[in-house]
Order: structure tokens, then sequence, then C-alpha cells
């Protein structure tokens, strides 16, 4: 598969990467040896670059699918992989590099980020943090600096700030779970960030193509709609199997029939619990009444829902999930 520049940096990544969230236990939560096959397979159909995040605690899932690989800095063609730390201080942070460092048995991290900065507040909130980051690839430890976001002001922000060399941000056509200051945001406001931060130099590989698996049978248009946005160097899919690696792989090489549509009967709608603001506007709009609210999160009853996707538009912070 062709690799692509991201931004100003001298890393070459796969159009589309595998978002490992997925596999983890806060979603699927596979085996680490199912998890790690599917990692593995991936990477022997071209797809290089891979998200993770000390939150996730998806480690063990790469450590065991790149195991027969070398992905340390002596290797200048390995994986590219890219991990991201909710804390704010140094000493946070700190440990949070050096967690990646072990658990991946690696002395170079790719792209580390600043994880889901929420404002301009939040981002000066962790300039320890950042600081720390700025040390590390100083010391070669971190190529790269980024950060992940959910929103427009926040993009924009970044593509002014010198030490931030790649976004992640969250962008559909249908701009589900997109945000602008306190407010909902639109894909095309999301859109014209994205391109302030490409002519700024910044790499920029983006999540939620499918809205958090609601847009999935749309796939043909989920995905081209975020390929066709100016700077988009990457398109990041959480992954669950590998079909989804073939027609994926598909897509990037444009081999993919136009017309496909993933069998999605066999999905169900999920809470992401580190987004649930508790609000309640899943539970009003849902016609089966399946949500309640619970003490930390939204709950869903499976025996009632009708997976008709309805409550996502409703989530202010994309919450709500179709695995």
């Amino acid at each position: 598969m062709k690799k692509v520049k991201l931004g100003n940096t001298d890393i070459m990544v796969s159009p589309v990467g595998f978002g490992v969230l997925t596999v983890g236990a806060t979603q699927l939560n596979m085996p680490v040896s199912d998890g790690a096959a599917l990692i593995k397979y991936a990477l022997s159909k071209g797809i290089n670059f891979f998200d993770t995040a000390q939150y996730y605690e998806t480690y063990p899932y790469l450590r065991e699918g790149l195991k027969d690989v070398d992905i340390t800095s002596a290797n200048p063609s390995r994986p590219v992989i890219c991990s991201k730390c909710l804390d704010s201080t140094y000493e946070d942070m700190d440990y949070a590099v050096k967690e990646a460092l072990r658990e991946l048995n690696t002395d170079v991290i790719d792209i580390f980020l600043l994880h889901e900065i929420r404002s301009e507040e939040d981002f000066r909130w962790r300039d320890g943090a950042l600081q720390c980051l700025r040390d590390y690839k100083a010391k070669g430890v971190i190529t790269a600096i980024g950060l992940s976001t959910h929103h427009i002001d926040v993009t924009l922000l970044a593509a002014d700030e010198p030490d931030i060399e790649v976004v992640f941000p969250l962008i559909n056509y249908a701009g589900l779970g997109i945000r602008h200051y306190d407010n909902p945001g639109t894909a095309d406001d999301m859109a014209h960030a994205i391109a302030a931060c490409h002519r700024a130099g910044k790499g920029v590989f983006t999540m939620k193509a499918f809205g958090g698996g609601n847009l999935t049978g749309n796939y043909v248009k989920a995905l081209e709609y975020v390929r066709n946005l100016e700077g988009v160097d990457s398109i990041m899919v959480g992954i669950g199997d590998f079909d989804q690696i073939d027609r994926l792989v598909e897509f990037a090489e444009g081999t993919l029939d136009e017309n496909y549509v993933p069998d999605i009967s066999r999905k169900k709608m999920f809470v992401e619990p580190g987004n649930c603001i508790v609000c309640g506007a899943c539970a009003r709009r849902c016609p089966n009444n399946a949500i309640t609210m619970g003490t930390y999160m939204a709950e869903i009853d499976h025996s009632i829902c009708l997976t008709c996707g309805y409550c996502a538009p409703a989530c202010p912070v994309r919450a709500l999930i179709m695995l």
C-alpha cells in the first residue's frame, strides 16, 4: 500500500490506520491473542499506522501483534505507533511515555498526543505535559508531538501552535460528535479547521469517520467524504474483524465496490464511559425507552434497543457508539 507523508514530519503512514481501542476492554474486549492477530493481519495487508492510548489499556495487543517486527528506532521502516495521555502534569506525562516504551518494548514512540483537548484553557492547563513531550522529542524518544480533539476551536488553535506537529480531529459527514466551544459544531467548520492545519504544515489523521459506528451503513460515503477533505493524510478506523481490514484496504487501494454495504444487523449500541456526561439527551430521543441514566453514565437495555441509531445524533459528546 502506498504511504503518505504526515504533514511536514518525516513520518510515512498508510492512508488508513488501525484504531486499537476497538479490540480493548472498553469495547469488544477481545482476548489479547485475537486482537493481536488482527494487528498482525493488518500489517501484512499494508497498514502500518496504529493508534492507541494510555487510557485504552491496549498496549498488550500491540506488543503481541507486533512482536515479530522491529519497532525500535533501529528500524527506519518500523510500523508507526501513536499514543496519547489525558494527564496535565510533567510527572504524569513522563510516566505515560515510560509506560508506553516499556509496555510496547521499544525505545521510540513515533507520535505522542495530548489526549482529547477540549478548549484553549485545557490546552494551556496541560503545558507541563507538553513540556515533557518537548523534552522527550529533544532526546529522540518521540518523533512528533500533537493533540487529539473533537473541537473545531481546538483544531484551529493547533494550526497556530508551533509545538503541535500532528492533529487528530473528529470529523464525519453527519457532524456526529463535533463540538465548537461548548456547542455542537458542523462538519463544514471542522473541515475548514483541518484545512488550516494542513496549510500550516501539520500532519492530520482523523477519527470517527463512521461517527462511532453509527454511519457504517453508508460505508463508502463516510470514507470518501473524509478522504476528499483538504489536508487529511490518513483516516484512523476502529477495527474489530478481518473482513473490516480487507474492506478498508480495498478502499485505500481503490478496488472496493462503490456499492458496498456492510452487514450491520448484529451490531449493538454502547456507551463510552469516558465520554458520557449523563445529560439525558439520548434517553429523551430513544423511541423505545431503552436508555436510562445511571449514576455515572447512560445505560442501554439491549433486550429492547432497536439499534435504530436515533440516540447518537442527540448526544452532544459522541458517547454513543455502534459495535
